[in-house]
């Protein structure tokens, strides 16, 4: 029998069945890395909780390794699916199956689609879209009750990180505001095909119910400041010149706004700085500050009329 050459053998892998329904499929410039471990993927859907009266919003389902699972518990899954050659593997999958009629695909950019009801949030998320995705979710109302998500590990640690932690930032907070995040678990990059080239993680996040009477922009303007350099204390960050040239612009508009005057001789700067000292910030660094410092210390900026956004 004549040996095949190296092209050949390629050529010859290409064309197996295997490789036709899995290796084309996968587009690692959408960030597609199908979760293959059957204990990993089902470790994730029990972190869940499902009840069987649940609606299940899944993004970026793949092949439906997990999907498979989460039917098995909850009432209806809605997947969210941007390439239309997996979303029809998944179709497939279910098809003339118990389970085709309470699977729902969506075909879309998740961050573009309206997203409908849905109990929890569970997905494989493709890292590009991390902090876009956490942010709409927690944006989305009614509020769902919790979301199990996949994410590279350092922006998972990102998003559990505490005061004094190195990656404390304002990612953290912001997110900390709205939600409880947990740690759940690790998942080695050898449990997806093909293998990213980071480890990734698990992080259970539960939206606050109420959430805070907070502007999310005002908040996240005042974080942007702080942890612009975040090791130095607060009244550095704030004396730098575009920061007090900005704060003087909304201060004056937020007056003009409201039919306020101005005091005469006011000056931001000295303004400012009263501010940090009369809450007790102006030696404190943003690397150890908690969440009620921060809300402590947009409140009284707020009182005196200075705004962030």
């Amino acid at each position: 029998m004549p040996k095949l050459t190296v092209k050949q053998n390629k050529k010859q892998a290409q064309n197996a069945p295997d490789a036709r329904a899995f290796g084309p499929l996968f587009n690692k410039d959408l960030g597609q890395h199908i979760l293959k471990n059957p204990l990993v993927a089902q470790g994730i859907v029990d972190k869940a909780n499902l009840v069987g009266s649940d609606t299940v919003l899944e993004v970026g389902p793949g092949t439906g390794n997990l999907t498979v699972r989460i039917l098995a518990q909850a009432k209806k899954v809605v997947a969210v699916e941007m390439d239309p050659r997996l979303a029809a593997e998944l179709q497939k999958r279910v098809h003339g199956t118990d389970d085709q009629r309470r699977l729902h695909i969506m075909i879309g950019d998740f961050m573009k689609v309206e997203l409908p009801y849905f109990d929890v949030c569970i997905s494989n998320t493709p890292y590009q879209i991390s902090s876009p995705l956490v942010f709409k979710l927690l944006e989305h109302r009614p509020m769902f009750r919790c979301a199990i998500l996949m994410f590279q590990r350092e922006f998972a640690l990102r998003l559990i990180a505490k005061p004094g932690d190195e990656l404390y930032c304002r990612l953290s907070v912001n997110v900390q505001l709205y939600a409880k995040v947990d740690h759940v678990m690790k998942v080695g990059k050898n449990n997806f095909r093909p293998p990213p080239q980071v480890e990734s993680s698990v992080v259970r996040l539960e939206p606050k119910n109420p959430p805070p009477p907070v502007d999310p922009k005002e908040f996240d303007g005042l974080l942007r400041i702080v942890f612009t350099r975040k090791h130095k204390i607060m009244s550095a960050n704030f004396k730098q010149t575009g920061i007090l040239q900005m704060l003087e612009q909304n201060y004056r508009t937020y007056c003009s706004s409201n039919d306020l005057m101005m005091e005469d001789g006011f000056d931001i700067k000295s303004t400012i700085l009263g501010i940090l000292e009369s809450v007790g910030m102006a030696d404190r660094r943003a690397a150890k500050c908690d969440l009620d410092d921060f809300l402590k210390l947009l409140l009284a900026f707020n009182h005196a009329n200075i705004h962030f956004s």
